[in-house]
């Protein structure tokens, strides 16, 4: 297998529902595996609580999210976001109007100054989500 970096972000009780709505926006193959999965005792209230999610996509991005272990305090947006960029103007506006349903865009997805459409939004489980269509030749 090829080294490869990818995104993976924490939640603090939601991160199934949150994986099912990506998977719902980007496609894929969703893998969710929860803390009383594993045939140990699960800490209290997290037998079925994500302890590790993957979510394969056709495009090839992989995303993978956990609910937070008891203890562990979450801050939603955490100050990153994930971007999504290329010259798939279609794919992309696609990946666009499903993220931001629901969300509080920050910036509108539409041309900017650099040449290219651009949009920013936080999505409904707080993950700050960035969209460039390339369209400088």
């Amino acid at each position: 297998m090829t080294t490869r970096l990818n995104p993976y972000l924490s939640f603090s009780g939601d991160a199934k529902q949150a994986l099912e709505f990506y998977q719902q926006v980007l496609g894929g193959t969703l893998d969710l595996n929860t803390y009383g999965g594993f045939g140990a005792e699960a800490p209290p209230g997290y037998a079925d609580k994500i302890m590790h999610g993957m979510l394969e996509t056709p495009s090839g991005f992989t995303l993978m999210a956990a609910d937070n272990p008891p203890g562990t305090e979450q801050t939603p947006g955490g100050g990153f976001a994930v971007s999504l960029s290329g010259d798939d103007a279609e794919e992309l506006r696609g990946y666009w109007g499903g993220l931001s349903d629901g969300s509080t865009v920050a910036v509108p997805l539409e041309k900017q100054m650099w040449g290219d459409v651009f949009g920013m939004c936080t999505d409904k489980f707080g993950v700050t989500w960035m969209v460039n269509i390339t369209e400088r030749s």
